[in-house]
């Protein structure tokens, strides 16, 4: 889900450069409109900040009641972008872009995606990006998280190389007391009901009667959130690399999915890293990568080598383990990374450190992070849970060493949920198209079948024999996206479940 990274294979280092563009646009300003104010009148655009635009893609704002439950009190501004429909006489409405995360946006998406999506979607709808709750541009959220605490590392919870999970209770206290403390009210009204919600502020804003979307990973979720709340609003749904249909409830399914997608990802890694001709190949044959990983990762255990300039300046077995996972999203990138990192781990050098994100950014990503999937869902609060979780994922899938099961700073969040979290069920319209990778590292295939089968009779889903995290016009099959297009384009589906090969 979460999708900023320090060891960031090149497509992601490209999103978090495009949040650090965004956030210099003075967008996310709070202004006391009421709720009626905030829903009427049409939207005004403009030219939008950033390079690498397509011209004709333009930026407005939305305004939406900061508590739903107070629709008349402080409003808060959601960011949105668009490029128009190429052949108005082809138009069939508005294609919204759920970005994944938590903690990610899709405004430059009309102009990024814009450029892979065939003509005939592309004369269909109008493409729409937006920053969700939270995220700058829109409203902005930040916790003074100190900068040590913003390693990769640290939020995602890996543990000690002992197991030990006290490090992990400790900043799960230090970053929800910077929340606390310094923290904007808009940090309780983040979640992904919350989202469905702005998302149907949008529609409206729009002067849309129905909407389109095309979800990834966590926006599967958010997509699926809005299937459920607002069923007649749907036209066209895609949900692309799904997300376990409960992913933040108190098993925490969507962190535990890493154990899973990992397994399902390294034997392609493998089998890479051993090919002949490769410039960067690990081992003779495929059946000696995994074990010379797991040395590799326990003797920078034992003895990490120095790394100015990386946070943390370190090359330790868990930012190992991390490359390792993060360089699975993508393997076309992400596979020589994580070969690259292993062989100066052997020489015992380390490559130059990239250039990370500002501070600024990485607060305002993890706090948008931290409340979404904390104000979803209640997580335990006793480090004997996370202790036993953790020793068990360690002996069962040593390669993630215990992170999937770990404590986040849900362990420690100051706020109780103010409502259950979304439900998916097969109740509205049969409009939804579920596109999934076999092998993925972040949305693995056992979730994305979950809430294929709690949608039900409301979706058909196509799975392609590909490796990757995001599937259409992506990491996926040529089969795959043909059907996706077809479906955006002219409504078709496939009659039943397919798999692409």
């Amino acid at each position: 889900m979460p999708e900023s990274r320090q060891a960031l294979p090149m497509k992601q280092i490209k999103r978090t450069a495009a949040l650090v563009a965004a956030s210099v646009v003075l967008l996310g300003l709070t202004v006391p409109l009421s709720a009626s104010a905030a829903a009427a009148g049409p939207l005004t655009w403009t030219k939008c900040e950033g390079t690498g635009l397509d011209p004709r893609q333009r930026c407005a704002t939305v305004d939406v009641p900061m508590d739903y439950s107070d629709p008349d009190g402080r409003t808060i501004r959601i960011a949105v972008s668009r490029i128009p429909s190429e052949k108005p006489a082809a138009r069939r409405g508005a294609l919204l872009l759920v970005p994944g995360g938590p903690g990610g946006d899709s405004l430059s998406d009309p102009s990024e995606k814009g450029r892979q999506l065939p003509r005939s979607v592309r004369d269909a709808y109008d493409l729409i990006g937006f920053a969700p709750r939270g995220n700058s541009p829109s409203t902005p959220v930040s916790c003074d998280i100190d900068h040590s605490d913003l390693a990769r590392t640290k939020l995602l919870p890996w543990p000690s190389a002992g197991g030990s999970v006290a490090g992990n209770m400790a900043v799960a206290r230090r970053i929800s007391d910077a929340c606390a403390r310094d923290g904007d009210e808009l940090l309780r009204h983040i979640s992904t009901k919350n989202n469905a919600r702005d998302i149907d502020r949008i529609r409206a804003a729009l002067g849309e009667r129905k909407l389109s979307a095309w979800g990834v990973s966590y926006g599967t979720y958010v997509g699926a959130a809005y299937l459920e709340m607002f069923p007649r609003r749907t036209d066209r749904i895609v949900l692309d690399s799904n997300d376990h249909p409960d992913p933040v409830r108190a098993q925490r399914a969507w962190l535990a999915a890493f154990e899973v997608g990992v397994e399902d990802n390294f034997p392609e890694f493998a089998k890479w890293a051993s090919r002949p001709g490769n410039p960067y190949r690990l081992a003779r044959t495929a059946a000696e990568v995994r074990p010379l990983f797991l040395r590799l990762a326990a003797r920078l255990d034992r003895a990490p080598i120095p790394w100015p300039g990386a946070n943390p300046e370190e090359l330790n077995g868990n930012v190992l383990r991390q490359t390792m996972l993060d360089g699975f999203y993508d393997p076309a990138d992400g596979y020589p990374a994580v070969a690259k990192l292993m062989l100066a781990a052997k020489k015992g050098t380390v490559p130059p450190a990239g250039q990370a994100p500002p501070d600024s950014v990485l607060r305002n990503y993890a706090a948008v992070v931290a409340t979404t999937v904390c104000n979803d869902a209640a997580w335990p609060r006793s480090a004997a849970v996370y202790r036993k979780d953790v020793a068990a994922g360690r002996s069962k899938y040593p390669l993630t060493a215990g992170m999937p099961r770990n404590a986040m700073v849900c362990a420690a969040w100051p706020w109780q949920p103010k409502e259950p979290p979304v439900r998916v069920t097969d109740r509205g319209p049969s409009d939804v198209l579920l596109i999934q990778n076999e092998r993925d590292v972040a949305t693995p295939l056992g979730g994305a079948l979950k809430l294929r089968e709690a949608l039900g009779r409301r979706a058909v889903m196509v799975t392609n024999d590909a490796t990757g995290h995001g599937a259409y016009l992506d990491n996926g099959t040529a089969c795959g996206d043909a059907l996706v297009s077809r479906f955006l384009a002219t409504g078709e589906r496939p009659r039943k479940d397919t798999y692409c090969r």
